[in-house]
């Protein structure tokens, strides 16, 4: 009888590649067709499976527990907040995520807001019939005395980095994990956290979401920016504190936020105020979207899951 892997999380349009590569290796796809939230469902289909592929199903200690027959779990995507990797790996369980896949459709996004928060391109849509051959806001920016600053010069964040020579006057990024040689290599000057944000007129959030960097933009933070700062989040919604992120853009303070991620996904009644603030522009987390990025995302993810259950150790295993 072929051994089960169960995709808990679904959305994409076709699972075509999956089920080819999988079946053809001689196990049995199952998706799990429930609702999002659904966490018995998916426990209960996830019981005997030996590999799981997920997007925000948390996978615990009282999941692991539930799924004796599980050998490997990949996760569609870069982040990996929501597996526990210390109760995966105490249960002999092998995690792999999906890196470096986005690199340029997620810093397009960021470009792209960093562009439409800067020249007020939906206000100005809105307006376009009542206030034509008008500024839709006073305070609309040019990039190019400007300074930007990158918090996070992994993939993503280096990535963004090279496109942005030219446009800004200066770029200035903080990460511990990253070598001096390749902020030289990238043309970025090292500095710490606060100095990035007391320095740049645009902040783009490229970190992933840890113990030590969630909530780290709060209310101190931001008092630290300047009064016309632009601010991007596509990275992790948890890394900023939302509370304290609409208290700031109602004082006042800040230009103008471009968020694709949040706290709550999707997200809750409770961030109606702040989505829906004047100055803030919202998507729904498709950053990492493209026509090519979501094939290389599908293919790579059962890549890894293959090569997890075979024995090997892919590059992207996250507990090896």
């Amino acid at each position: 009888m072929p051994q089960k892997i169960a995709i808990l999380d679904t959305g994409y349009e076709s699972y075509e590649y999956e089920k080819r590569i999988l079946e053809e290796a001689g196990y049995e796809l199952h998706i799990f067709s429930g609702e999002r939230n659904d966490r018995q469902g998916k426990l209960t289909l996830a019981k005997d499976a030996v590999g799981l592929m997920i997007r925000w199903t948390n996978i615990d200690e009282e999941f692991l527990q539930a799924a004796q027959q599980l050998k490997a779990i990949v996760r569609y995507g870069v982040g990996y907040d929501n597996v526990d990797l210390e109760a995966a790996t105490h249960h002999d369980v092998k995690v792999a995520n999906v890196q470096g896949y986005a690199n340029h459709s997620v810093s397009d996004h960021a470009l792209a807001m960093i562009f439409a928060c800067a020249r007020a391109l939906p206000r100005g849509e809105q307006l376009v019939k009542t206030h034509f051959a008008k500024p839709p806001v006073k305070q609309v920016l040019e990039l190019h005395d400007k300074t930007l600053g990158i918090i996070g010069l992994g993939r993503i964040g280096g990535t963004l980095c090279k496109k942005a020579q030219s446009l800004f006057k200066r770029i200035l990024a903080t990460d511990p994990y990253i070598s001096q040689e390749r902020f030289n290599e990238l043309g970025a000057s090292q500095t710490s956290l606060d100095d990035l944000i007391g320095q740049s007129d645009v902040i783009s959030i490229h970190c992933n979401l840890t113990r030590e960097t969630e909530g780290l933009i709060d209310n101190n933070k931001l008092q630290l920016m300047g009064d016309k700062t632009i601010l991007i989040n596509t990275a992790r919604g948890s890394v900023v504190n939302e509370k304290d992120l609409l208290a700031a853009l109602q004082s006042g303070k800040l230009h103008s936020v471009g968020l694709d991620v949040y706290a709550d996904e999707p997200p809750s009644i409770r961030q109606d105020d702040l989505i829906d603030h004047p100055r803030v522009i919202g998507t729904g987390h498709y950053a990492w979207y493209s026509t090519k990025s979501i094939n290389e995302l599908q293919k790579r993810a059962t890549d890894n899951l293959l090569s997890l259950l075979q024995g090997g150790i892919p590059d992207d295993c996250l507990n090896s």
